[in-house]
């Protein structure tokens, strides 16, 4: 493997802060890289350095003389005045780049939808991340650096990315690098074959792993099992030492120096703290059977129709995932769903006992408290919260959330997006809903966060509806998945996410607009498949013109139905398996790696096979 960019002994500090300390990393050909860590741990900073545009304290940076480098950065800077054409290929010739077939999969991938000729200046935020991702991919660096390249992209655009990246950089024989800092998990595993932690701890350190996100957090609590080990034989060496220069007359002032250096050394040798991150469970209000109703619901916007004669029915603890092409009508059906919005015809009922809060995508509700403390916010909610028996102030819940004493007390207008984010959501909780309503929840936390967040959610009692593209926290939080597929309906997603793909490649296969895919809901009454919250759509949903089905034929589906149950039990109790071996050989890397990949060869069968065991279930019944 040919090697492209190394870092060697970097250092870097701002203000008081050390981002990093005497760091050494290396980049070599068929090297996909994901940097995770804590919000303000130093990830961007890590990139720039890379790129050049920022420079270390000490240390240096070295690449390959003639390798070419690109970076996405996180802000799309783009000038106004320029047209998509000029941002993607610039002055270079129509047949050159129009002849390629890897140059017209980008287009088809990012901006098949935009005119070459569209302004920038008229570009929504969305679309300016695609053009400045195209105007990227289209290089083909050798190293590519890509910060935040999800944000802004639908489920459908992280999958077309995902796929890209691994052709291009991890297919064999392919040469090139990529490092990617992002929270998308799914991304991350899908992507990345080596992790790096930047611990954001004061230490400086930037911790190696092998494998994508999963080996990354299975190696990662290996660390932490190991560590605490280490720590317990501390402490009880300690506390030997220190009851041995207890002993003796209280006159007696001299000990052997070896004693007191080996007292010290065990002193010394505590682990600085990590940040902690915890959600507290708040109470939640009493719900009743009836929480939010859609009949026959229709919106408009000037050339499009979002909801034509829509039903759809929410009932207490249901907990929805929202996927859907952009301008579909997501946050739209948001803006419904919390009344800031009247439907154009049809109506929105309410249940008596609902108290609904709403998590928009830019945290726009923190703005009209900017000048307040971030403690002053959640006072100004609610003085005290009682949680499992006992009173928590203020200044308590925000230490819990991750915000360290001088955080709490600054300025909302003065914190970083994932801070806004994180206190917007305490905001809503003390404030005991039960009918939560997130926008792009995930957008600016960092993992760690991001897992505090999903561990609430999973035990949360009441009503949810996540908006996201995070395929992870889709299939973590939701117990139902459904799709805005711009055909004026909602449709139920019995598969989940990867349901939709299939419905989305189905519907370009054929040419067809969103309003012709195959099998949308919103026929006869205009309710979608999604109808009801007492199941998934009715039974003949899928059995096109409706003909009743032979006996021979719901047997033998019934049998195809038993056939696959047991091959999914098989396959749970291998994946179960790999799981124990990883955990066994978590220091192993290379071993860690290789079951990895035995996990995701299991995974790709076990999805096959749950589609299978959709259709066959559909028929039989």
């Amino acid at each position: 493997m040919a090697h492209l960019l190394g870092a060697d002994g970097i250092a870097l500090t701002i203000g008081t802060r050390t981002l990093l300390a005497d760091v050494s990393l290396g980049l070599d050909d068929g090297d996909r890289v994901g940097i995770v860590g804590p919000n303000g741990a130093g990830k961007s900073t890590l990139l720039r350095i890379f790129a050049g545009t920022a420079l270390p304290d000490g240390g240096r940076v070295t690449r390959v003389g003639g390798s070419t480098l690109g970076m996405l950065d996180q802000r799309d800077e783009l000038p106004d005045d320029a047209t998509v054409l000029d941002l993607v290929h610039g002055d270079a010739e129509t047949h050159v780049w129009a002849s390629d077939a890897r140059v017209r999969e980008v287009h088809d991938g990012l901006i098949a939808d935009l005119a070459w000729d569209a302004p920038v200046a008229k570009l929504s935020g969305g679309q300016r991340r695609r053009v400045a991702l195209a105007a990227l991919l289209v290089q083909a660096p050798d190293v590519l650096l890509l910060d935040e390249p999800t944000n802004h992209l639908d489920v459908e655009g992280v999958a077309w990315l995902a796929a890209h990246l691994r052709e291009r950089y991890g297919r064999p024989g392919t040469t090139g690098a990529l490092v990617v800092v992002t929270h998308d998990r799914w991304f991350l595993d899908e992507v990345c074959s080596r992790m790096w932690e930047v611990r954001g701890d004061g230490t400086g350190a930037v911790d190696g792993y092998e494998g994508g996100y999963a080996a990354y957090i299975l190696a990662r609590a290996e660390r932490a099992r190991q560590a605490a080990t280490a720590a317990e034989k501390r402490d009880n060496l300690l506390r030997k030492e220190l009851a041995w220069l207890r002993r003796g007359a209280p006159a007696r002032t001299s000990k052997p120096k070896f004693r007191l250096d080996a007292a010290s050394a065990l002193i010394d040798d505590e682990p600085p703290p990590r940040d902690s991150m915890e959600l507290t469970r708040m109470a939640t209000r009493r719900l009743g059977k009836d929480v939010l109703d859609l009949e026959s619901v229709s919106v408009a916007v000037p050339g499009k129709v979002l909801f034509d004669d829509v039903t759809w029915r929410l009932g207490p603890g249901d907990r929805y995932g929202v996927v859907g092409v952009n301008g579909a009508g997501k946050t739209t059906l948001l803006a419904l769903l919390a009344g800031r919005r009247e439907p154009d015809s049809g109506r929105v009922k309410r249940g008596k006992t609902i108290h609904v809060r709403e998590l928009s995508q830019d945290v726009t509700e923190l703005d009209e408290v900017g000048s307040l403390k971030a403690v002053e916010v959640i006072e100004q909610e609610k003085g005290r919260v009682v949680v499992d028996g006992k009173e928590l102030t203020a200044a308590q819940l925000t230490e819990k959330l991750g915000f360290a004493r001088e955080r709490a007390y600054t300025p909302v207008r003065d914190l970083s997006g994932g801070e806004r984010r994180r206190l917007q959501l305490l905001r809503l909780l003390v404030s005991e809903p039960n009918v939560l309503l997130l926008d792009e929840p995930t957008n600016d936390l960092d993992t760690d966060t991001l897992a505090a967040v999903e561990d609430l959610l999973d035990g949360w009692p009441g009503t949810l509806i996540v908006v996201s593209h995070d395929r992870y926290l889709l299939e973590r939080v939701a117990d139902r998945q459904v799709a805005l597929l711009g055909d004026g309906t909602i449709r139920d997603l019995p598969g989940g996410v990867e349901e939709y793909l299939r419905l989305r490649a189905a519907a370009k296969a054929a040419g067809a607009s969103a309003s012709g895919t195959p099998g949308g809901s919103g026929a006869a009454g205009g309710t979608g498949a999604a109808g009801t919250t007492s199941g998934p759509g009715p039974a003949t949903a899928g059995n096109g013109s409706g003909d009743e089905l032979s006996q021979r034929d719901i047997r033998a589906a019934k049998k195809e139905v038993s056939r696959i149950e047991r091959q999914l039990a098989k396959i749970a109790q291998k994946e179960a398996k790999l799981h124990e071996n990883i955990a066994q050989q978590a220091t192993d890397y290379q071993a860690v790696a290789r079951l990895d990949a035995e996990l995701r060869d299991l995974a790709s069968e076990r999805d096959e096979l749950e589609a299978a065991w959709l259709e066959a279930a559909e028929v039989a019944g």
